[in-house]
């Protein structure tokens, strides 16, 4: 490295270092809303009405993080990234949480300076394909083109699967969920994968969804949840226990219609989460952040319903995104 490019490299670390001097909290609570990273439009998870007005599950994970830390749910910011786009943007400041149905594994979370928060959603990869091709398995699919996301984990996921059993395919791949199912739909491929969540809800937006079947086979594990940073403890805190309060909120019974006649209640573990602080003052919240999350947001199980479950368009079963006391997977830490 020459002269020049060392002290370039230090004038660089030296605006970087500037930049993050506030911490995130600090800094969201300057602006007085939080910069959230979504995706480009996927129903049930992030996508906005025909006013603009975002939902999804992904969605209200950000606005749990703004009722626990300004005190009001909408203060929200979205901003639509691709999935090339999602880690740079996080990681250059221009978003505080990327929350877009976002993989967690080892590379990333060991190699790109985020930290994941949780899982807000227990996926796994499947296939999609029209019924009049007449496949009923993956184990068919040989020789076929598949539609695929750039820049995802399904990619790799695809390949490990064609080349355990032998099989060969053509991928061909777009930058958006938008152009991957146009390329799906106008037959640029046989064959369209993703996270089968995602799948489910790709498959309404068809013009004839009743002619697209999704194939039983899961090949992979799709563990999804919100992102931060590394190097800011406190917002990383903050987007976990944000995610946690709601998943504690449902095991206690608290909800977005009862949690006000709740505040008065003997029960001690309901005591402490209405008065959260006492039990986490380094989160640097107000007392009441963990009731804000389910007044204005709901809990767990509410937020699964209404965006992709029974009470949405996309009626997903829970599965093993039921609690870990219902058969389920989904398990938070005290608040205690």
């Amino acid at each position: 490295m020459t002269v020049r490019s060392l002290l370039l490299a230090g004038l660089t670390l030296a605006i970087s270092q500037t930049s993050f001097a506030d911490t995130t909290l600090e800094q969201v609570k300057a602006r007085g809303s939080l910069n959230c990273g979504v995706s480009t439009g996927l129903p049930g998870f992030s996508s906005p009405d025909s006013k603009g007005r975002w939902s999804g599950i992904d969605v209200d994970i950000c606005r749990s993080m703004a009722a626990a830390s300004l005190g009001d749910a909408t203060k929200v910011k979205f901003i639509p990234l691709t999935a090339k786009e999602r880690f740079t943007a996080l990681q250059s400041g221009e978003i505080d949480v990327l929350s877009r149905n976002t993989t967690w594994t080892i590379t990333r979370d060991t190699s790109l300076g985020l930290n994941f928060a949780g899982v807000n959603y227990y996926d796994g990869q499947g296939f999609m394909v029209n019924k009049n091709l007449g496949v009923k398995s993956a184990l068919e699919l040989s020789g076929a083109s598949v539609c695929i996301q750039a820049g995802t984990t399904t990619e790799l996921n695809l390949a490990d699967y064609f080349r355990l059993n032998n099989m060969k395919y053509t991928a061909i791949t777009f930058d958006t969920s938008d152009q991957t199912v146009k390329g799906y739909e106008s037959g640029r491929c046989d064959v369209l994968t993703s996270d089968q969540s995602q799948l489910y809800a790709l498959r309404i937006r068809l013009k004839r969804p009743g002619n697209a079947v999704v194939l039983p086979e899961i090949i992979s594990k799709e563990p999804l949840g919100p992102v931060v940073r590394q190097g800011d403890d406190q917002w990383l805190n903050i987007a976990r226990w944000s995610l946690f309060a709601m998943i504690n909120a449902e095991e206690l019974g608290l909800t977005k219609n009862n949690a006000e006649s709740q505040k008065n209640s003997k029960n001690p573990a309901v005591k402490r989460f209405m008065n959260a602080a006492g039990v986490s003052p380094a989160l640097g919240l107000k007392t009441d952040w963990a009731y804000q999350i389910v007044k204005q947001v709901g809990n767990y199980g509410e937020v699964f319903e209404r965006t992709v479950g029974a009470g949405s368009p996309l009626k997903i079963s829970r599965g093993v995104n039921r609690l870990w006391s219902d058969g389920g997977i989904q398990y938070a830490p005290p608040l205690r």
